[in-house]
């Protein structure tokens, strides 16, 4: 064999072990989702066997609907589509404002309050826990919108995000647009913005799969089902002794329905922001 072919081969066994290596890691994240997927179209006393069968034998589409109707699923499905889009937005006006004055506007102490904005990522979100809920119960806002929403909408990372991308554009663009008389504010919404889809479309995505996974903060702050999310909702099929788990895996399937949809809607926009983003520090 010529040093080509040689070249040549090694060149090939590389990228093939890259391919196998790759797909193994593939396989072994979306075997979860499969088996959560089966699992939801099995009878109960199949759930757990001796050999794992990934095709339910018979399936049980009635799962679904039973899932459906066992706890308030269209309340819940409302509460968190628009406790989720309403943070989203929020946190993409608090944080493209925030980013814009942090990169492109010149003030005393600038440097110095972002990092200590940046700062307050490194304190542990169940360390402010309770005083917010302290501050959430002082102002009447328990069980309320308000308080699954506005602690929400301000995000370090977010600004520290937008920041990054902002601090990427041509300064010559706001020189051309304060030449022509434009305001700040213009320059903001109808330079900047425009430029920075692929940022705030990661952001946005981020956010609203974050909110609409939530947890721990909804089940503090509500006490009625009127009020309450769909991860709090599907705690619902477990109990102390038992878990329904035909109905979990079904319920689990509806939510993840709309955080799917959300992924591959911005997924064009999502690796474009997050290398762009970190281009300029």
């Amino acid at each position: 064999m010529t040093l080509t072919q040689i070249k040549r081969l090694k060149d090939i066994l590389s990228k093939s072990l890259t391919y196998i290596t790759l797909l193994a890691f593939g396989v072994s994240m979306l075997f979860p989702f499969l088996w959560m997927l089966s699992a939801s179209l099995k009878d109960p006393s199949q759930i757990f066997t001796s050999s794992l069968n990934l095709i339910p034998n018979p399936i049980v589409f009635s799962n679904y609907i039973e899932a459906w109707n066992a706890i308030p699923f269209g309340r819940f499905y409302l509460n968190s589509i628009y406790i989720a889009l309403a943070v989203t937005l929020g946190q993409l006006v608090t944080s493209s404002m925030a980013a814009y004055a942090f990169s492109r506007l010149k003030f005393p102490g600038r440097d110095k309050i972002f990092f200590a904005y940046l700062a307050t990522m490194m304190i542990p979100s169940m360390v402010t826990t309770i005083p917010v809920f302290i501050l959430m119960k002082e102002l009447g806002w328990l069980n309320t919108y308000k308080a699954l929403i506005i602690p929400s909408i301000f995000t370090a990372y977010g600004t520290f995000m937008l920041r990054q991308f902002f601090m990427t554009l041509p300064s010559e663009l706001e020189d051309a647009a304060k030449i022509d008389g434009c305001s700040l504010w213009r320059i903001y919404w109808q330079i900047i913005l425009p430029l920075c889809k692929p940022a705030l479309a990661t952001l946005a995505t981020f956010t609203f799969l974050g909110n609409w996974q939530s947890f721990v903060w909804p089940l503090i702050v509500t006490s009625t089902e009127e009020m309450k999310t769909l991860p709090v909702g599907l705690s619902y099929f477990q109990d102390m002794y038992s878990t329904n788990w035909t109905l979990l895996m079904a319920g689990s399937i509806i939510v993840l329905v709309p955080a799917l949809l959300v992924f591959i809607f911005n997924q064009r926009f999502f690796v474009k922001g997050i290398a762009l983003s970190g281009l300029k520090g």
